[in-house]
């Protein structure tokens, strides 16, 4: 049976790549991952489990092209035409036969014999040799010319009615570009599984195309869980505090344009929390939820999974982020029943749900819109102190990167890398990246960094 949205209510696991895959139960497969460590499993073991669960929705949606933008490509698109579809000239100048730089002379002449301008061609025939014609920088290249001088290498003569240059002011088919030099007839313009950027949308337009199939938006429900958690526009009560993490979903969601509910805050009470994760399986592709997974007595969320969903793994030997929850959920009374959804439990801590998701939830979610995500760049700069460290972990710490005047990058930790305090993630611009295996680092010691813009 298959829902509204197109995925499949089943009692086998809905997600997998093949069979063995559909009939194994994600702790199961996540033990014979390399390094795998129920305790403290690196970063790139849970990044690559994650990674093989992450199907893409099939749905696909046929939308105009300026609804395009931030869409990602379900097909490639094949281009129908040459772009540009005529050979026509680079610069303003004077269009002729490379014949007449065949000679030994110094200096060439040419009888100007018509204009062409981009839109409006010349029609005429050129003499080799001996013609040229003025042409305006998109204007089609005339019969019989392959190349073009620019127009401030030339003389005019006192009558206008011809020009002069030196032979060797420019080379045999400088100048001009080619039909289909952009793009040929029948070659792939984009391929499927491209986010669509501004430029894709301007690249489509020149071919004539008005309609692209793009995946559906990826369905991502979230919550927060927590007694002491208030929604804004509520009064504080003591001991409690508003309810940030929600607020830092939707905004990164939204920088993935995926399609978002928001189902609020959920009380540290079984039966609430076991309603909230059924409902959120029902309607989502993904189930992001904050607080509730590490040792708490009140971490209803880490004990429900237990029985309720199936989870890869529980603990991460990463700082900011150790207790990060993966597995599955469903809409059905019991594991296999219902639609499911992929289930990423998230820390408490403001700077841990950040970290968490854009060093392990942000991929899945761009593999299950159907995208081909790239690695996040990194580069490399000076410490500017020294950073205490302990092997065994990759720790991401909030610093603040720039380039000296010789254009040597330098970063410099934000202060407290505390995992509540949001406010360093403001202040900062980049992570300092500090593998599972280093230790501490010394200042000016190079470390390996992860610029903000692009990614938050």
């Amino acid at each position: 049976m298959k829902s509204r949205s197109g995925r499949t209510a089943t009692a086998a696991p809905a997600f997998g790549r093949d069979v063995q895959l559909f009939m194994t139960t994600l702790n199961e497969f996540s033990r014979c991952v390399a390094q795998y460590d129920p305790h403290a499993l690196p970063v790139s073991a849970a990044q690559a489990i994650v990674r093989q669960w992450a199907t893409p929705v099939t749905a696909i949606e046929r939308v105009p092209l300026r609804d395009a933008l931030d869409r990602v490509l379900a097909a490639d698109i094949v281009s129908p035409i040459d772009v540009p579809s005529h050979d026509n000239s680079a610069m303003d100048g004077y269009a002729f036969n490379r014949a007449a730089l065949a000679s030994n002379a110094s200096a060439v002449e040419l009888a100007i014999v018509g204009k062409a301008l981009a839109g409006h061609p010349f029609a005429g025939r050129v003499e080799a040799a001996t013609q040229c014609v003025r042409v305006m920088t998109g204007a089609s290249m005339p019969a019989d010319c392959d190349t073009v001088v620019p127009q401030e290498l030339v003389e005019r003569a006192a009558d206008a009615a011809s020009i002069h240059f030196a032979a060797n002011a420019v080379a045999a088919g400088a100048n001009r570009r080619r039909a289909g030099e952009d793009l040929a007839r029948g070659h792939a313009a984009l391929r499927a599984g491209r986010i669509m950027r501004a430029s894709d949308l301007g690249l489509l337009a020149s071919l004539g195309i008005g309609e692209v199939n793009v995946r559906r938006r990826l369905r991502v429900a979230f919550f927060s869980t927590g007694d002491e958690l208030r929604s804004l526009g509520e009064p504080l009560d003591p001991g409690s505090v508003y309810d940030s993490n929600r607020y830092t979903l939707f905004a990164m969601l939204r920088r993935l344009n995926m399609d978002t509910l928001d189902l609020g805050v959920v009380r540290d009470e079984p039966a609430a929390l076991k309603a909230a994760l059924r409902s959120a399986a029902a309607s989502a592709d993904v189930v992001l939820t904050s607080g509730g997974v590490s040792v708490g007595e009140a971490d209803f969320t880490k004990q429900l999974l237990q029985t309720f969903g199936d989870v890869a793994f529980w603990n991460l030997a990463m700082r900011p982020g150790r207790p990060l929850a993966f597995g599955r959920v469903w809409s059905g009374e019991r594991p296999g029943l219902g639609l499911p959804a992929l289930f990423f439990g998230l820390p408490g801590n403001p700077v841990a749900v950040m970290v968490t998701f854009y060093q392990i939830v942000r991929e899945a979610l761009l593999l299950m819109s159907g995208a081909t995500p790239q690695p996040l760049p990194v580069i490399h700069a000076a410490s500017r102190q020294a950073i205490r460290k302990r092997a065994g972990r990759t720790e991401f710490q909030r610093g603040v990167a720039a380039r000296d005047a010789q254009g040597q990058w330098h970063v410099t930790p934000t202060g407290s890398q505390s995992s509540g305090v949001l406010s360093s993630m403001s202040e900062a611009n980049c992570f300092i990246v500090l593998g599972h295996d280093e230790g501490d680092i010394a200042e000016g010691e190079r470390v390996a960094i992860m610029l903000f813009d692009g990614l938050i």
